[in-house]
């Protein structure tokens, strides 16, 4: 169906649309298949060349073909039409393929409105701060390219529409943090998480040697920390993740809830005893259901639940960033009596595998005789023997990795330490577990917060000590390399530290005012998770409680009026001070010298009266002057409510002529 000139998208509202759009393919080129950025970008070089002139529009034959192919091809590249990655390649091919079609202004439309819809599909993936910044360009872009739809004589891009554009936005942020900061936030009834395709990272419930040491050459961050008293020393910051109980196959892992007993199911009270460490804690998402925190942890948050051994779930995996309170007593025992169950599970080895470590164990368990000396002689074994901390050790054997470690190799990060550890305690008749999460982290001195990243990934063991001391985390890496808990992995591993990432800004923390700059801006990060992106039901509530020393109706009403008049009156007076009369149309000023030589003939128009109605009133009053009357307001009418076209200078000439030939005697 053709598209009339006058109903035609104006030119610069077009070139406005399309640079908005390329905006918009920006950040979800790198999450989208290839080939739909690159089909993006050639369909919106077509509808330029089209827009030029240089080309045909794309028949409807073409079309619709090209959208079944869409449809395949994203099918064919993720399996499913279902999920936020197909979803969203699906809505930047529509995108592109309704640019291609568009000529009518309600096309226009439409594809600002789809602009604003796909800028807010960005925030399912991100909701940085940078990106959250980049966003204000195609916002603005489409902003000004719905204002270039209502100038249709505008025919080039304009700055002053760009900047106009800026200035309605500007307008909007006063109502904007009045709605973030006093709308109710209201949880959802029912919410479905957001799994993304992106790979599961960080830690993981599953541990073989290699898989820690992978996570060594990622600067990424794991998860931020706040205290509120006094961060302890680093040598104390050991972040229990999944506590790996089972083995399988070479591999350390949790046991599922399903695969418990009951009375193992849950965790039981435990004595409060020593200082408490209160801390909260933004985890990034990583697509897993444990939490991190220091021994002994205590939480109100609702949706988190502590296993017996310490080790904290939540109750959906993290697809999004997470906050949480945490309260723990690193100082207080864990020695809840040992179930048969749990016992058999905490001593289970795998027959016939690595006999030559059995062997070593139960020799020194022989020269030595109880639990405490036991550990102390394998601890002093590995101080003693020339074994290698890297984050690069050499494979091992399947049949027998640990004898080939031990005894062979000697290189190994700290998961081949505490795999070993474990074994030579199991071996011994000693019950002990591999524990897996983060040790240390790098304290922001701007903020005082303490930032765990993943290379700070690390794993420890736990040995049963007895009904009387319970479980005691014992660190065969502290052997091995002390400089590692001592003072991180930079310092233990400074040869391999990022080799990966030779430009990361980790590496020039001896430049000053670099690393100044590194933690000026990562403070500003953790201000925005926490505040902004940390701003739910209940940091509202907070603060209102806050605000108004107490939330009931009245008070709330009373904090909306007076927001209402702090916020609105010195808008409308800027507005008003600033307003300026808007001149004349030509057509305005043709009417009102008009209106002018009539009132002398007491032909008045009424206040409010319509034109037409008026021309008609004098029509009859004054039959000479019909015809020219009748004929200025046809003009008038088709000057100011028509869009502007090629008649306009000579529809402007003929109401002039009217109002010279108009004359009452």
């Amino acid at each position: 169906m053709s598209v009339s000139q006058l109903e035609q998208i104006p030119r610069a509202a077009m070139l406005w649309l399309m640079l908005a759009l390329i905006a918009l393919l920006i950040p979800h080129a790198m999450r989208i298949p290839l080939w739909t950025s690159a089909l993006f970008v050639c369909l919106a070089l077509w509808r330029y060349l089209v827009f030029r002139g240089f080309v045909s529009a794309v028949s409807r034959y073409i079309k619709l073909p090209l959208a079944a192919l869409v449809f395949s091809g994203v099918y064919l590249s993720y399996g499913t039409l279902l999920g936020l990655e197909p979803t969203v390649a699906l809505l930047m091919a529509a995108l592109a393929l309704k640019l291609l079609e568009s000529a009518a202004q309600k096309d226009g439309y439409l594809l600002v409105f789809l602009g604003y819809f796909v800028c807010i599909t960005v925030f399912l993936f991100s909701q940085s701060l940078p990106m959250v910044l980049y966003l204000l360009i195609p916002i603005s872009l489409l902003t000004t390219a719905l204002l270039a739809l209502h100038i249709p004589e505008q025919q080039h891009l304009s700055v002053a529409s760009y900047r106009f554009a800026w200035g309605m936005l500007l307008q909007a942020v006063p109502l904007m943090l009045v709605l973030f900061f006093l709308f109710p936030r209201i949880d959802p009834l029912w919410q479905v998480p957001l799994k993304r395709g992106n790979a599961v990272t960080g830690v993981s419930d599953r541990m073989q040697p290699g898989d820690i040491s992978r996570l060594s050459q990622s600067a990424a961050v794991a998860f931020r920390v706040t205290f509120e008293e006094q961060i302890p020393p680093r040598q104390q910051l050991y972040w229990r993740g999944p506590v790996l109980s089972g083995f399988s196959d070479g591999a350390w892992l949790t046991v599922d809830t399903v695969n418990r007993p009951l009375n193992e199911r849950y965790a039981k009270p435990y004595k409060l005893e020593g200082e408490a460490l209160n801390y909260t804690v933004i985890v990034e998402p990583g697509g897993q259901q444990w939490l991190y925190a220091l021994r002994r942890p205590e939480s109100s948050d609702l949706g988190i639940r502590r296993l017996p051994e310490d080790q904290l779930v939540a109750s959906f995996p993290l697809f999004d960033r997470y906050t949480y309170t945490m309260r723990s007593y690193p100082d207080a025992p864990m020695n809840e009596p040992l179930s048969t169950w749990r016992r058999e599970l905490e001593l289970a080895l795998p027959a016939g595998e690595n006999p030559a470590m059995v062997a070593m164990a139960k020799r020194l368990w022989a020269q030595t005789g109880d639990a405490q000396s036991y550990v102390q002689a394998v601890f002093d074994h590995f101080r003693s023997e020339p074994f290698y901390y890297t984050l690069e050790p050499p494979p091992l054997s399947k049949r027998n990795p640990m004898d080939d470690f031990l005894f062979r190799s000697r290189r190994g990060f700290c998961e081949h330490y505490a795999y070993a550890f474990v074994v030579l305690m199991r071996a011994a008749g000693v019950p002990a577990r591999v524990v897996a999460g983060y040790q240390g982290g790098e304290v922001n001195p701007v903020n005082g917060s303490v930032i765990v990243r993943q290379f700070d990934a690390h794993a420890w063991a736990e040995v049963w000590m007895g009904s009387a001391r319970g479980w005691q985390r014992v660190d065969p890496t502290a052997a091995v390399a002390p400089a590692r808990i001592e003072s991180g992995l930079q310092d233990a591993a400074a040869q391999e530290f990022l080799s990966d990432s030779p430009m990361s800004p980790l590496h020039f923390t001896n430049i000053r005012w670099l690393n100044s700059l590194r933690l000026q801006y990562d403070a500003l990060v953790y201000r925005w998770q926490r505040f902004i992106l940390g701003y739910d039901a209940s940091a509202q509530f907070d603060f209102l409680q806050r605000a108004l020393g107490g939330v009931d109706v009245r008070r709330f009403v009373a904090l909306l009026m007076a927001v209402a008049v702090l916020v609105m009156l010195p808008l409308i007076w800027f507005l008003l001070r600033h307003r300026k009369p808007a001149p004349l149309s030509p057509e305005d000023k043709q009417l009102r010298r008009l209106q002018n030589k009539l009132a002398a003939a007491q032909l008045h128009r009424n206040t409010g009266e319509a034109v037409a109605h008026w021309g008609e009133r004098v029509a009859k009053a004054e039959p000479a002057i019909a015809g020219d009357m009748r004929q200025f307001v046809n003009l008038y009418e088709a000057l100011s409510y028509r869009r502007r076209s090629d008649q306009h200078p000579q529809y402007l000439r003929q109401l002039r002529a009217c109002v010279r030939r108009i004359r009452v005697h």
